[in-house]
C-alpha cells in the first residue's frame, strides 16, 4: 500500500509530461511536402463526407449546449448563493465542482467531432493534426479530472 501511494505523485508528475512532449513532436511534424489535398474520386466516399459532417457538427453543438448550459447553470447558482441568507463555504467549490464535471462532458464531446471529422479518408496531416487536438484536450481533460478530485475529497474531509 505504501508503495502504491509513493508511485501516485510520480505518475502524477510524469503522465502530464508525456502528453505534453507527446503534444509538442506532433505538432513539430509537417507532412505537406508539396503533397496537395486529397481529392475525392469515390462518390460514397463524398455522401460520407457530408454525413460525418452533419455528426461532427451536431457533436460540436451538442458540446456547445452542455458547456453553455453548464455556464449558466453555475452563473444561476451562484447568484442565488449570493441572496441566500445561510452562505455555506463549501457551496462555491460545489458549483465549481458541477461546472467542472460539464466542462469535461463538453470536452468528450469535443474529442469525438475531432474524431468524426478525420474518420473518412484522413491525410497523414489529418491524423497528426487530430493526434495533438486529443492529446491537447486529453491534457485539459486530465487536470479538470484531477481538480474535480482534489476538491471532492476535501468535501469529504469537511465534517
Amino acid at each position: 500500500m505504501k508503495r502504491e501511494s509513493s508511485r501516485e505523485p510520480l505518475v502524477n508528475l510524469l503522465l502530464p509530461l508525456a502528453l505534453i512532449l507527446g503534444l509538442v513532436m506532433l505538432l513539430s511534424l509537417n507532412v505537406t511536402e508539396g503533397r496537395s489535398e486529397r481529392t475525392v474520386t469515390n462518390p460514397l466516399e463524398s455522401w460520407l463526407k457530408i454525413i460525418v459532417g452533419y455528426l461532427a457538427g451536431g457533436a460540436e453543438i451538442a458540446a456547445a449546449i452542455v458547456i453553455g448550459g453548464a455556464v449558466f447553470q453555475g452563473i444561476i447558482n451562484y447568484i442565488k448563493l449570493l441572496f441566500s441568507r445561510s452562505r455555506h463555504f463549501d457551496a462555491t467549490e460545489l458549483i465549481r465542482l458541477q461546472l467542472g464535471r460539464m466542462l469535461a462532458l463538453g470536452l468528450e464531446f469535443s474529442v469525438a467531432s475531432d474524431i468524426l471529422r478525420t474518420a473518412v479518408a484522413p491525410t497523414r496531416q489529418d491524423i497528426l493534426n487530430l493526434g495533438a487536438i486529443v492529446l491537447l484536450r486529453t491534457l485539459l481533460n486530465y487536470f479538470l479530472e484531477r481538480e474535480i478530485q482534489q476538491g471532492e475529497q476535501r468535501r469529504n474531509l469537511e465534517p
